[in-house]
């Protein structure tokens, strides 16, 4: 065979590929696959161990995909190159969906159809990129004579993945034996294939990302910053999680007035200087508002122009994110190109909006945009504010949601007193108020989004008490 030329794809992840499938269409059936493999052979012993399935019975190989939530602990894909050739419309519309969810904005994805004979046939004059997915409903011996052939064209470093029709766990062996990089079976899910894809090429030495929960308001005035401090507050408090809490708006933030922190450093110092943060740095900058919740403050001053580009509030949140299992970030209410980053790149999205026609016509555009960018995600949380402010027209709840598309996450009612007393008080509304309604719909928000349930607090003087009384 002549040279394979190298494929361009601008892959730089900071580590190697392995080879999986080219070495093993190289090696004889004799020689031990243990050796050959790498991580495929980890998989294979773990997948030799496990009985045959009955007939008729659950989904074995569904059972060994890797969940969503563990694969998506990476940001997003390095930038490689992704060809899939499928032999059904409906697993093109997939591919094209999952291509356009925000975790591949850096892979570029080119969807082919015919399936593994038409990859097989077009790769015979064109170099292989750093992926290549096929889709197949052959019989088990014609598929694997056609992966034979594509071995025999791919390029060093090309992974493969193939989407097959039969639910057999032999066949699943079979091809982790030859060095196919994963297998699977529908109905498929857009989610399903990106965590596939990211398994193969997540970073072994990444840092843990915690989940981003982004409050932004439809316009000024919503509450959308009271609301993510309390917000932040339930989930290190009531849930009892870790969590820092981010004030992004640099010029007016109010985290330092409601936690009653005034930190001398915070974002503003963070910026300047994204690339010297660490561990430790980090914690420095951070004030401690309680055992679980970390404050990440704005300076609150006009002494400067606060214009620092959007990759460094890029490069300070990826930071933020590895310190904690929850980050929720308070973002003005402004648009600019890292407001938009932040937002389509969050775990989940918190729109704050007032019953009247200004959050009606901006909560719809924000929610929009969410939606069209973010087609794997969960929609967008809508909290409707300040719900029943005497002498205020309103639109009815039931209208505004209407014409949104959008259930409300929580509706809260106007109650200045409360609301009034927490702001000039530095405390939060369940440190105020903590039989409230308001507390209350807080709780249910973050147990939503958290998806854990409130820690009750242990009577500890109640449970000595009762010890001595036994003696």
């Amino acid at each position: 065979m002549q040279p394979r030329p190298d494929f361009e794809d601008d892959l730089d992840t900071g580590f190697s590929a392995d080879d999986d499938f080219a070495l093993a269409a190289a090696a004889p059936s004799a020689e031990p696959v243990e050796e050959s493999f790498g991580p495929a052979a980890s998989r294979l012993q773990a997948l030799d161990e496990l009985p045959e399935p009955p007939e008729g019975g659950s989904n074995p190989v569904g059972d060994l995909q890797t969940s969503a939530e563990t694969a998506f602990a990476q940001h997003s894909l390095p930038r490689i190159t992704i060809h899939v050739f499928c032999e059904q419309p409906a697993t093109a519309a997939i591919c094209d969906r999952a291509s356009r969810d925000r975790r591949m904005s850096r892979a570029t994805t080119v969807v082919r159809p015919g399936g593994l004979a038409a990859a097989v046939e077009f790769y015979q004059n064109e170099p292989t990129p750093s992926l290549v997915m096929v889709e197949s409903s052959e019989p088990k011996d014609v598929m694997i004579g056609l992966l034979d052939q594509l071995a025999e064209v791919c390029d060093p470093g090309t992974k493969v993945i193939v989407i097959g029709a039969a639910n057999d766990i032999a066949l699943y062996r079979e091809l982790m034996r030859r060095g196919v990089s994963e297998y699977l079976v529908p109905p498929l899910q857009p989610l399903q294939m990106i965590s596939a894809v990211m398994t193969l090429y997540s970073d072994p030495a990444a840092p843990f990302a915690g989940r981003q929960i982004a409050f932004v308001g439809a316009k000024g005035g919503s509450g959308a910053s009271t609301l993510a401090h309390n917000f932040a507050w339930a989930l290190a408090e009531r849930m009892q999680t870790n969590t820092v809490m981010v004030d992004f708006d640099l010029p007016f933030g109010t985290a330092g007035l409601d936690f009653n922190q005034d930190p001398l450093q915070g974002v503003a110092t963070a910026l300047t200087q994204p690339d010297r943060l660490d561990p430790v740095l980090l914690e420095r900058m951070m004030a401690r508002c309680g055992e679980r919740l970390s404050l990440f403050a704005a300076p609150a001053t006009l002494d400067e122009d606060y214009d620092a580009p959007a990759e460094a509030y890029d490069e300070v949140a990826a930071k933020i994110r590895a310190t904690a299992p929850f980050v929720v970030l308070d973002l003005p209410h402004l648009w600019s190109a890292w407001i938009r980053r932040m937002l389509l790149s969050s775990d989940d999205v918190v729109v704050v909006a007032t019953p009247d026609l200004a959050s009606l016509r901006n909560g719809k555009n924000l929610i929009d945009l969410l939606k069209q960018n973010r087609p794997n995600d969960a929609p967008p949380r809508l909290v409707l504010n300040q719900v029943g402010l005497p002498g205020r027209p309103e639109i009815p709840a039931k209208d505004f949601t209407e014409a949104l598309g959008l259930e409300p996450a929580l509706v809260l009612e106007f109650d200045a007193k409360l609301f009034g007393k927490a702001a000039n008080n530095g405390q939060m509304i369940h440190e105020v108020a903590p039989n409230s309604k308001a507390a209350e719909g807080l709780d249910q928000l973050a147990q939503l989004i958290s998806r854990r349930e409130p820690v009750r607090a242990v009577r500890r003087a109640a449970g000595l008490a009762s010890l001595f009384r036994r003696k």
